[in-house]
């Protein structure tokens, strides 16, 4: 049994189809990075805009064209807004709901009558992660939340909060780490409310992955910066844990920030960014601004462009409003027209690429400790430019010729790449 798993959206989607892939093994699957290959293909999609619902649905469509003989099991926040429309959607043979997706693989193979293979099947040993070309692995801590972002449709998709045992996630790490994994990501959808319904916290799971497991490299997924208090960053005293956290602000206007019911005002931020980089020189923020919010002014606009300029973000991920069905955003007034949230999503790109490259510049002839992920070979020389991550997560090329892939290399930052997006490292010492 051949089983391809793709995803789209959040990194929480990333994490479940690793869950996936090591469910797979123990059946005695194999996976496939080939659609047209596979007899089980399992697809985790996303809602959380327009575009995303687009791009999932075209996701179904392509993969039943590619290969109509296999198996097709959807699952994520668009099959679980829209189950029926999704379960009519042509080919599709079983729609999952999120709340069972931590059984997703026991579900298909029961209700599809999937054959069970001999665990003798699979190579001793074999990784499933690097199969997919992967040195990194997202962990699904915690699913669900409990607050209600007026713009947001995920939270019900997702449900109530539900929290992992740190039993269970530090398990899944030292069975990772055996396996050849080098760096973990905490993830989930609410992930500053982990442990509240099972009477824990989520510096108490960082602490407990810290001290019972020796992986190499801890890193967190995005948090609210509301969830923070002032005695988290002394969890980053632990190399280990990587300096760089995703705290989206979504707007630098407290006024849409208030429309938003967003629990957190910029001077609040301001001062958590600075109680950072006064903590942990090099610490990385990147952030989530949302473009044309209903009601959106020109006044707003400009806060929120000047805000971010007074941030030096190093990286900004930037999503056009997008109205969802369900939501009280949806129902707002004075909704913003698509050519002026195009002409402001120009100008903060634009914005963003300059501070990106800023804080790429500031980091040059400084020392990092540099998780090698891939490679690609050059026509014109026998060595490789590897890629992969600085600890406080800049991108970082080196031209190598040993095959140091998933290997963690002392590297300077030497220059930056032609077109001003990586920094360019020379090795240090291997570390």
């Amino acid at each position: 049994m051949r089983v391809f798993l793709q995803a789209l959206g959040c990194r929480l989607n990333e994490a479940e189809l690793e869950r996936w892939s090591s469910d797979c093994r123990a059946r005695g699957f194999q996976l496939t990075t080939e659609a047209e290959q596979a007899d089980l293909v399992i697809l985790n999609t996303c809602a959380v805009t327009a575009e995303s619902v687009r791009k999932s649905r075209q996701m179904i469509r392509r993969t039943h064209q590619t290969n109509p003989q296999a198996k097709l099991v959807v699952s994520g926040c668009h099959a679980a807004l829209s189950p029926e429309e999704t379960a009519a959607e042509l080919g599709v043979d079983l729609v999952i709901p999120n709340t069972d997706k931590d059984r997703l693989i026991e579900i298909a193979a029961r209700e599809l009558d999937l054959p069970l293979m001999p665990r003798s099947a699979t190579e001793p040993g074999e990784n499933l992660l690097f199969a997919r070309g992967r040195q990194r692995a997202f962990i699904k801590v915690q699913d669900g939340c409990r607050y209600r972002c007026t713009f947001c449709i995920v939270t019900r998709a997702r449900g109530e909060e539900r929290s992992r045992s740190i039993d269970d996630v530090v398990g899944e790490i030292r069975q990772l780490q055996a396996g050849g994994i080098r760096e973990v990501v905490l993830a989930g959808v609410h992930l500053g409310g982990y442990g509240s319904d099972i009477d824990s916290t989520l510096a108490q799971l960082v602490e407990a992955v810290l001290n019972r497991t020796s992986i190499a490299r801890v890193r967190l997924g995005s948090l609210e910066p509301w969830e923070l208090d002032k005695d988290f960053w002394a969890l980053f005293a632990n190399p280990r844990l990587m300096p760089h956290l995703h705290l989206p602000i979504q707007s630098g206007a407290d006024s849409v920030l208030r429309r938003m019911s967003r629990r957190c005002r910029t001077e609040e931020f301001r001062t958590l960014v600075t109680q950072a980089r006064a903590t942990i020189p090099g610490f990385n923020i990147t952030t989530d601004i949302i473009v044309g919010f209903p009601g959106e002014t020109d006044a707003e606009w400009q806060q929120t462009l000047d805000f971010v300029d007074q941030m030096t973000f190093g990286h900004i991920h930037i999503f056009a409003y997008s109205a969802r069905e369900g939501t009280k955003a949806a129902k707002m007034p004075n909704q913003v027209s698509r050519e002026i949230k195009r002409a402001r999503s120009q100008a903060l790109h634009e914005l963003a690429q300059r501070q990106r490259r800023a804080v790429l510049t500031a980091a040059l002839g400084k020392d990092y400790a540099v998780l090698l992920e891939s490679d690609s070979s050059r026509a014109t020389s026998d060595k490789r430019l590897w890629t992969g991550y600085t600890q406080n997560y800049l991108r970082m090329e080196i031209e190598a010729s040993a095959d140091w892939q998933n290997r963690i290399v002392q590297v300077r930052a030497a220059g930056l790449s032609s077109d001003g997006e990586r920094l360019v490292g020379e090795c240090v010492d291997p570390v």
